[in-house]
């Protein structure tokens, strides 16, 4: 594969997660349906979702995750601290460390 079609890969990818953002509130199966097409692209053209991306995809049922809507978010401090993720299709939570200073 080469870098140009690699680019409108990505181009497609972040459009249609753009369009997903902004239809999630009026049209909620519209944005699960263009986060699933850009997931189909990224594994056709076998190319990583960016991290920020990655971040609003539930790992268990690969739906599109948007905090206050399809997604609750809460800090916990306990033990080493992390962001908790809870998809509130399934249930599943996705914890994200939050990286300390180095002492």
């Amino acid at each position: 594969m080469d870098r140009n079609s690699r680019r409108i890969a990505y181009e497609r990818i972040y459009t249609l997660f753009a369009l997903a953002r902004q239809t999630i509130h009026e049209k909620p199966d519209l944005a699960e349906r263009y986060v699933d097409i850009a997931r189909k692209i990224a594994m056709k053209t076998r190319i990583h979702l960016p991290k920020e991306l990655r971040l609003l995809i539930c790992r268990k049922c690969k739906r599109f995750i948007f905090p206050g809507v399809s997604c609750r978010v809460r800090i916990q401090p306990r033990r080493e601290p992390h962001v908790t993720i809870t998809c509130l299709h399934c249930g599943h939570h996705m914890r994200i460390p939050i990286k300390g200073r180095k002492k």
